[in-house]
């Protein structure tokens, strides 16, 4: 697992997620940052409409189709269905570019759709959006990432492993295990804190933070530092926090926030990490 992110509150966000090759949003300077890798992005999950989180579909775009690089892999651009400003910017960018040399998927998502990234033999990994609340009008959504898994059955867990073997032998290795389903990726959106129901036994959480104080709030559009820590320590199965959409005015105290949080949650074991509104931050 790999990210690449940028992301600075009301000026460009991206996230990029490998090793399936896909981008969630899509900000302004996407296509300068990641050069000769926008040929591998396969699938953008748009959040919702902010120009801070679209603005460098075009550009992304645009460089696919005129640069050189392989033209002949479709990208497929995922969305929360109904949403207004990315449905009229895409309509532009299609009517702009009536000479792509790709296909182009365009994908209005509702609650309880499912995207699969890969389905190689038993093994099979999709993105599901969920509906979030930002501003008044917007319909913005969050995404899941799932992974199938496969575990040795409750049952045989005393087993030794020849006794194991041996029934591999006899009726093969479906016989030994079940297959369940595993968060593995929560990417939150731009929202207030997601509850605990929605985040718990997500592997992964990427979760928005523009306000590292709480005082400095003045709309209840985005998350604060304080509700996401409350959130993330009445969830379970957390092993990764990474806090991004940060405002720029913190940005001389980054440090000290991140030993912050990390000390708040030192109880929990999860992992923290904090994206800098001014670099590119990569795990």
């Amino acid at each position: 697992m790999e990210f690449q992110i940028f992301s600075k509150a009301l000026y460009s966000t991206w996230i990029l997620y490998r090793p399936e090759r896909i981008l969630f949003d899509s900000g302004e300077g996407i296509s300068t940052i990641l050069g000769n890798s926008v040929y591998a992005i396969k699938d953008v999950f748009m959040t919702h409409g902010h120009v801070d989180h679209i603005a460098g579909l075009w550009g992304l775009i645009n460089t696919r189709n005129t640069a050189m690089g392989d033209r002949n892999k479709p990208l497929r651009i995922n969305y929360p269905a109904g949403n207004r400003a990315i449905e009229a910017f895409l309509d532009f960018i299609v009517g702009m570019n009536p000479r792509l040399r790709y296909d182009m998927i365009l994908n209005p998502l509702d609650d309880g759709d499912e995207v699969f990234l890969r389905t190689a033999g038993s093994f099979k990994r999709s993105v599901r959006p969920f509906r979030v609340k930002h501003t008044a009008g917007e319909i913005s959504c969050g995404y899941h990432i799932y992974e199938e898994r496969r575990r040795l059955k409750e049952e045989l867990s005393g087993l030794t492993s020849n006794e194991i073997a041996s029934i591999v032998r006899e009726k093969g290795r479906d016989a030994i295990t079940d297959t369940y389903t595993q968060k593995i990726v929560t990417i939150s959106g731009d929202t207030f804190a997601l509850p605990p129901e929605t985040i718990s036994n997500s592997e992964t959480l990427l979760h928005e933070c523009t306000f590292l104080q709480e005082k400095d709030r003045r709309n209840q559009n985005h998350s604060s530092v304080e509700e996401v820590i409350d959130s993330v320590k009445h969830s379970e199965g957390i092993k990764r926090l990474i806090l991004y959409h940060i405002s720029g005015r913190y940005t001389s105290r980054m440090k000290k926030w991140h030993s912050f949080v990390q000390k708040e949650l030192e109880d929990t074991g999860v992992e923290v990490y904090v994206v800098h509104p001014e670099h590119v931050f990569t795990l």
